[in-house]
């Protein structure tokens, strides 16, 4: 079989997309993504897998926005149209994202089955938009906010895909932590990046006891406008801090944290509880429907998170709960020990097995010469290594 994937170009669209690709590649099928540019760039993903980038508008309130937003929705569904004709899918499944939009729109008019995969807490502009026609809408949160009654029955728990290497973290102990170890801390404000983090980490990593800011090993990530401040930052602090604007082995970075300063965005909630990593959460206020707070509820209850609101995350508070936690190390290990008993590490195997089905049981979908009779091309070839 054959499957196109369609997703929006941020890491919470892109990374459960590509560990999906992953796996269906390694059960030999064949896999396409439809994405835009940003997607596209980002370093790591896809490798072996054809990239296709296909005009996209958003949908707004503003008229004039609109008009053009609906003429590059028509033309990327049309260019779908004609790519499926020749790659002829199986089945299409959406990240969201309004990249996603018109390969999805495509599938529906071919009477192509579309999985919808929601990542967050809060069902997407685009993911709500196509609802009543997906054969299956599949969840990484059991309470979905935003999801009509009606379509509650299409509504499937799988989780957030991770990539393997997350997966493995969380099989292996968390690291040793006393009162003389380093505190090994990472920071990240998810593929877009988060200034604040870079105006208050610093700080608040400043305002510690000069016997635990002295144990401090920091890796950050900044925004590119940010990070020389933040660099002089710490070298004002003294505090040793690797800085990047992308973490290109976040998995390793990862392995290495006792904590994890972040926002709450999708893909960053499933890798910190598939790792089994403790973690002071931020939420970005001006997210869509507010929905990194809801993404963090889960997390946050089950006592492996503890989320600030952007307007009380200030160093003062910060400086407070990396005191509170450094000072016990056996509550830094029971909350990493909670933080990985909300996490899904199947999901990517559960959604796998989800569009495998959904996929399986459709009729073919014609598009000129028989399937039996005609290959399908560019896609990944079947089997190729993840």
């Amino acid at each position: 079989m054959n499957f196109v994937l369609a997703a929006g170009g941020t890491g919470g669209h892109m990374i459960p997309a590509h560990a999906l690709a992953a796996e269906l590649k390694r059960r030999g099928y064949g896999v396409l993504l439809i994405t835009d540019e940003r997607g596209k760039r980002i370093p790591g993903l896809f490798e072996g897998v054809p990239i296709e980038v296909l005009a996209a508008g958003r949908i707004t309130r503003n008229p004039l926005a609109l008009l053009r937003g609906m003429r590059s929705v028509l033309k990327g569904r049309a260019d779908a149209r004609a790519l499926y004709a020749k790659h002829r899918p199986d089945a299409v499944i959406g990240f969201g994202g309004y990249p996603a939009f018109p390969a999805l729109l495509a599938a529906g008019s071919l009477n192509v089955p579309t999985v919808l995969h929601e990542q967050n807490s809060v069902l997407g502009r685009v993911n709500r938009l196509l609802a009543g026609s997906a054969e299956v809408i599949a969840t990484a949160y059991s309470q979905i906010e935003r999801l009509k009654a009606t379509h509650k029955a299409k509504a499937v728990l799988v989780g957030n895909p991770v990539r393997e290497s997350v997966v493995r973290i969380g099989q292996q102990p968390f690291p040793a932590f006393d009162e003389y170890s380093p505190l090994k801390l990472l920071v990240t404000g998810g593929s877009q990046g988060a200034s604040v983090l870079g105006q208050v980490v610093p700080a608040g990593l400043g305002a510690l006891e000069p016997s635990l800011r002295h144990r401090l090993q920091v890796v950050q990530q900044c925004r590119p406008d940010d990070i020389e401040q933040v660099r002089d930052a710490y070298r004002t602090l003294e505090i040793p801090a690797e800085l990047s604007t992308y973490i290109e082995d976040m998995p390793a970075k990862l392995s290495d944290a006792h904590l994890v300063i972040a926002r709450s965005g999708a893909s960053t909630i499933a890798e910190l509880t598939v790792a089994g990593r403790p973690a002071i959460l931020v939420p970005l206020p001006i997210a869509t429907d507010d929905h990194q707070t809801f993404n963090a509820r889960e997390m946050d209850r089950a006592g492996g998170a503890r989320m600030i609101a952007q307007k009380e995350f200030t160093p003062a508070t910060l400086a407070r709960q990396i005191g509170a936690l450094a000072a016990d190390p056996e509550a830094l290990a029971n909350a990493a020990a909670r933080a990985l008993s909300v996490g899904r590490p199947n999901a990517t195997r559960d959604l796998a097995d989800l569009v495998e089905r959904v996929a399986d049981k459709q009729a073919p979908v014609a598009f000129g010469p028989s399937r039996a009779s005609a290959a399908p091309t560019g896609l990944s070839p079947a089997g190729a290594a993840a």
